[in-house]
């Protein structure tokens, strides 16, 4: 189980079998012979990769509850339980991962010094079991119930821009006023250029159009204080700036439906000490009222 699960993650032979340390020629066998006591074709196998058919999807997703039922045995049985341990692989945003897990992390690695953080810093959306992730965090209106999450701290975004631009273009007073705006836009956001709020008369909408759009937040934040523009920005990026007077908020009445910060997990997977830990870690470290708020 534990070799056809690598091949899948793996989307090879070749990959799975320097991951496990043997040859290509014995992953190969043990699948083939894998698929032959099961009477079903487990692979779509073509000259560039290999992916799982619906029977390997399902004989892959039990394969990793197996897996993980073994380990959490292996744990009791050796008392690691409460000496978490192993390489914790984690996905997080690459703005928030600068900002906020990476001073974070050398606190938990003082604490749990034998677990090793493999970190991958990205603002796509990763497959996380498709990629062999233990752990993410994502900061969303989560939607997929394949994932188990437990929600760190609230998000919230606000518009702003710096006294400079202000002083040139004038303040938005209502949602409608950001049609006449350079609207910085993060290329990432679900509702694309459209801006939905929440308001004293009740809910709308407004289209948004700029100067400058990008895929990652902190480019925005670049031109947000460069006097480039005005965009919604989270306050988990801005909430100094806006302490400090370097940028300052606006129609601060009209909300947009919240996200949050989430720690999720593939489901399929028991929650092994070491994703534990460093979720109770994350949770204690952010609250329920972040330190970042302005």
């Amino acid at each position: 189980m534990e070799v056809f699960a690598r091949v899948v993650e793996a989307h090879g032979f070749s990959a799975a079998a320097r991951e496990l340390g043997v040859s290509k020629s014995a992953v190969s066998k043990i699948v083939a012979q894998t698929e032959e006591r099961l009477g079903a074709r487990l692979l779509n196998r073509t000259t560039r990769r290999l992916s799982p058919t619906a029977a390997g999807t399902a004989f892959y997703e039990r394969c990793l509850r197996v897996m993980a039922e073994a380990e959490e045995a292996e744990l009791a049985v050796t008392s690691l339980q409460a000496e978490p341990r192993g390489v914790l692989k984690l996905n997080a945003p690459m703005s928030f991962g600068i900002l906020h897990l990476a001073p974070a992390l050398p606190d938990f690695m003082v604490r749990f010094p034998d677990v090793t953080v493999d970190l991958t810093l990205n603002d796509r959306m990763v497959d996380l079991v498709d990629e062999g992730f233990d752990l993410a965090v994502r900061i969303a209106r989560l939607t997929d119930s394949s994932l188990v999450a437990r929600r760190l701290a609230p998000s919230r975004r606000v518009w702003c821009a710096s006294p400079e631009y202000f002083a040139r273009h004038g303040t938005p007073a209502r949602p409608a006023d950001l049609a006449g705006h350079d609207c910085l836009i993060y290329t990432y956001t679900t509702s694309g250029d459209e801006w939905r709020w929440r308001g004293p008369a009740g809910e709308g909408s407004v289209r948004l159009k700029g100067s400058l759009r990008a895929n990652n937040g902190q480019v925005l934040h670049a031109a947000l204080l460069a006097g480039r523009g005005i965009a919604p920005m989270p306050t988990f990026m801005v909430g100094p700036d806006l302490r400090a007077g370097r940028l300052q908020a606006v129609l601060t009445e009209y909300e947009e439906e919240g996200a949050s910060v989430y720690a999720v997990w593939p489901s399929a997977r028991l929650v092994s000490t070491k994703v534990r830990v460093f979720v109770d870690f994350l949770a204690t470290r952010f609250g329920p009222r972040p330190y970042w708020e302005p």
